[in-house]
């Protein structure tokens, strides 16, 4: 079993997601949002961290993964995102995590098929993918949708390595 903590980063919410895989399949676990506020902002990041850092002691997931910081049209705010990234990766690196990073282009392939989805696709398809009974809340569904593109590629990966292991077995 394996349990997975996606973060989708934002200076005012941040969104996590937990699924596991077991026997193959992925199961819900849970997802919600750290509420950073509108206070002042070392105040928030502190939030963030302290948020980040409480997920990871109750659920105690064995992977972490988190989208990658794009630019905004605004250049203030991709520092603002950047800073409660940096927040929630200091969380999770204090308890010496293994920590993935996906783009959102990459997240939206892996979750939807396609890089240039909607955030309605998104929290529509983390619903079918995880048989949810309701729609989750954007910035959960977002930060669910970053596991499932850790779980997607961290499997292709082990996949891989297995074919490259029998094709290299096979001609020696």
């Amino acid at each position: 079993m394996t349990r997975i903590l996606g973060i989708d980063p934002g200076s005012r919410i941040t969104g996590f997601g937990i699924i596991e895989r077991a026997n193959g399949r992925l199961h819900y676990v849970e997802s919600g949002c750290i509420r950073a506020g509108d206070g002042e902002f070392a105040s928030r990041l502190k939030t963030i961290f302290d948020g980040v850092s409480d997920i990871i002691e109750l659920y105690a997931p064995d992977e972490v993964a988190i989208e990658q910081v794009f630019m905004h049209r605004n250049p203030d705010s991709a520092l603002k995102l950047g800073q409660a990234r940096g927040a929630a990766i200091c969380a999770v690196m204090s308890r010496e995590l293994t920590l993935s990073e996906y783009t959102p282009s990459e997240i939206k392939k892996a979750t939807v098929g396609k890089g240039n989805a909607s955030k309605e696709q998104v929290q529509h398809m983390v619903q079918a993918l995880l048989k949810l009974p309701g729609m989750p809340q954007a910035d959960a569904a977002d930060a669910l949708a970053v596991a499932l593109c850790h779980n997607h590629t961290s499997q292709t990966l082990r996949h891989l390595e297995g074919v490259r292991g029998s094709r290299r077995g096979r001609y020696r």
